[in-house]
């Protein structure tokens, strides 16, 4: 049995016509229609293979549904009948056997339940909610299946890796830049919330990321505040059409995305790696990288070719560590800098944990790699690469204050190398999260993340680089000495931003929390869709408006012309529901002084009069040095559609 569960704002149907030969009796007023509030729509396909195992599918559904019902907190249940789920239909009498049963079952446990007529054809109308458990897939099997358990087969392989994480008991401490280790732990009894060992006072945020990660909880229960904003702004949507955890960009969201993954790979350039481009899917007998996904702590989607079954790529490394094992690397070559913007990263993230920017399942990582020649030009090189990610999120437009540091790390490397532990402490200017490992479960032996807080209370990692002592010997990564000496490189994992998905996520949160402080919520300068608004107060200027458009896009400078036949005060209040960094009003008045006024976003909507020289003057002050890309939609706001 297959279903698809739909919180919804509503539904409404109407019986129309008789799709089967003996369609079920409706009584008369069921004929004029239903419509149902708030509730939990269970559009549900019967299929051949459940003949015989109605009650088992029967107690399966309810058990399924009832944990759906009680994460949305959807009291009112409509069980739909809609064959289209399946191409193996089973007998109607079985179909409406399972439903009758299920509706009977649900109606014990309280819930409100409306059945739609069965062996009908039926006009329908429903709008679902937008949150990460509004649109859930079921396959509903004859096995006795616990609520919330994962069924057997479903989803992706599960690494070695994952599963000694699941088990994995380590060690909590806060470091502070002066070496100190505080041991954390949680209360028991009536006492298990609180966090005892350091004085967070001064540190909430410290406090709210050390609780995320050691409780490990990630499933997320309500929609976190850029979700709003993401689809509001027109920048990025859920897709229904696809898997969950893959989004769709807009004009205006695809333009930021390309300016975060223009910027990243500039400052990699800079940095010396050599960008490359690698394969999405790989073997999954090929040996080494067979090896190198059971230490991995990730889920992959796998696929079977006519040639052979192969899994999606979750990371650069798997191409770029091939490619450079069959590459002749000399120790003059070292550190060697390998780099990828990977279009795309795929992982099957678990349904729960899935909501908007901040987790999915297909998403791009800038990710390289760097060949050292031993631990100690590793640390030397992890210390640059640390300074240039800090770098790199201040620039794009992250506060500093927003992120949190977390370093995981075996007890063995900790003890040996202490004082570079701390140094990268007191490079990012605040204590840090300090996860202890007893022994190595995984490839690397320690690891940094810059961690952002968001709306929710929940943690998740932008930037991270790890220090890898398995992969070289795994792949025949080699190097050759000043002696003629083969010797294996140690790698260094670095992903200097982080997923770029999660940087415009972070860059959202952030601007939530201007927003409860008082502030106008902003993007960045440089990655706002529009740069400048320029509103003639009437339609007789719109060809000057034009014009002047025209000259800033000299700087270059994104701008546009609200031509719409509106009130000047509306058109001024939707270019701030749109977070237009300036307004530029154009009329008679501007034209004869030749200076304009300038309505600035961030100074909570502030007019100035400024001359043209100064306002071009400023605006290039606030591109920087950052990349730049066109409009992404019409010059002119009445020729422009609207996606959301």
């Amino acid at each position: 049995m297959k279903i698809l569960t739909l919180h919804c704002d509503y539904i409404r149907f109407k019986p129309v016509k008789a799709a089967i030969s003996k369609p079920e009796e409706i009584k008369k007023e069921a004929k004029l229609g239903n419509e149902i509030k708030e509730c939990l729509v269970v559009l549900s396909a019967v299929e051949k293979q459940d003949e015989g195992n109605e009650k088992a599918i029967v107690k399966n559904l309810v058990s399924n549904v009832k944990s759906i019902a009680v994460q949305v907190k959807a009291k009112k249940i409509v069980l739909y009948p809609y064959v289209h789920l399946t191409n193996t239909p089973s007998k109607p009498d079985t179909a409406l056997f399972v439903l009758r049963e299920a509706e009977k079952e649900l109606k014990e446990l309280k819930f409100s339940v409306i059945r739609a007529p069965f062996g009908w054809y039926k006009e329908f109308e429903l709008k679902c909610k937008g949150h990460p458990l509004s649109e859930l897939s079921r396959e509903i099997k004859t096995e006795e299946i616990a609520p919330g358990k994962k069924e057997k087969g479903e989803g992706a392989a599960e690494s070695e890796a994952l599963k000694a994480e699941k088990k994995l008991k380590s060690e909590w401490f806060i470091l502070t830049d002066t070496g100190k280790l505080h041991r954390l732990k949680f209360g028991k009894g009536k006492n298990k919330d609180e966090l005892a060992g350091f004085d967070f006072s001064k540190h909430a945020a410290l406090e709210k990321l050390a609780r995320y990660e050691m409780k490990k909880i990630r499933v997320v229960g309500q929609e976190p505040a850029h979700v709003k904003y993401m689809r509001k702004l027109e920048l990025v949507d859920y897709e229904s059409a696809s898997d969950p955890g893959n989004l769709r960009y807009y004009p205006k969201g695809r333009m930021v995305k390309a300016l975060i993954e223009d910027y990243v790979t500039k400052r990699m350039h800079e940095y010396g790696a050599l960008e490359v481009e690698t394969p999405i899917m790989y073997d999954y007998e090929h040996p080494s990288l067979k090896a190198y996904l059971n230490r991995f702590p990730a889920r992959q989607y796998s696929i079977d070719t006519p040639n052979k079954k192969v899994f999606l790529r979750f990371a650069a490394c798997f191409g770029q560590f091939i490619m450079a094992s069959q590459a002749v690397i000399s120790y003059k070559d070292l550190p060697l800098k390998l780099y990828e913007l990977t279009k795309y990263s795929f992982r099957v993230e678990q349904r729960g944990e899935l909501v908007g920017l901040k987790r999915l399942r297909t998403f791009t990582m800038p990710d390289c790699h760097a060949l050292c020649k031993d631990i100690e030009q590793a640390k030397q090189e992890m210390a640059l690469r640390f300074i240039l990610a800090k770098d790199v999120q201040q620039n794009i437009g992250l506060d500093f204050h927003n992120l949190e540091l977390a370093i995981r790390v075996t007890k063995d490397f900790y003890e040996k190398n202490k004082e570079f532990i701390v140094s990268l402490v007191k490079e990012f200017g605040k204590p840090a999260l300090l996860e202890m490992w007893p022994s190595r479960f995984f490839y690397f032996v320690t690891k940094y993340e810059f961690n952002f807080i968001d709306s929710l209370n929940k943690a998740f990692a932008l930037n991270t680089d790890q220090i890898d002592v398995e992969n070289a010997e795994r792949y025949g990564i080699y190097y050759v000495d000043e002696h003629n000496k083969r010797k294996p490189v140690t790698i260094l994992h670095l992903s200097p931003s982080g997923a770029i998905e999660r940087v415009m996520c972070s860059l959202l949160e952030q601007a939530y929390f201007d927003e409860k402080q008082g502030k106008n919520p902003c993007l960045p300068y440089w990655l706002s869709p529009t740069q400048v608004r320029i509103v003639p107060i009437s339609e007789k200027f719109i060809n000057e408006a034009v014009a002047l458009a025209e000259d800033l896009n000299d700087l270059p400078c994104r701008v546009d012309v609200d031509d719409r036949p509106l009130h000047v005060e509306k058109k001024v209040l939707e270019a701030e529901q749109e977070w237009v960094p300036f307004v530029v009003c154009l009329g008679k008045r501007e034209l004869e002084k030749k200076s304009l006024n300038v309505r600035i976003r961030r100074m909570k909507g502030k007019v100035i009069e400024i001359k043209m020289p100064e306002l071009k003057k400023l605006l290039e002050q606030e591109q920087r040095s950052m990349p730049w890309r066109p409009l992404p939609l019409p010059l002119l706001l009445s020729k422009r559609p609207k996606f959301v």
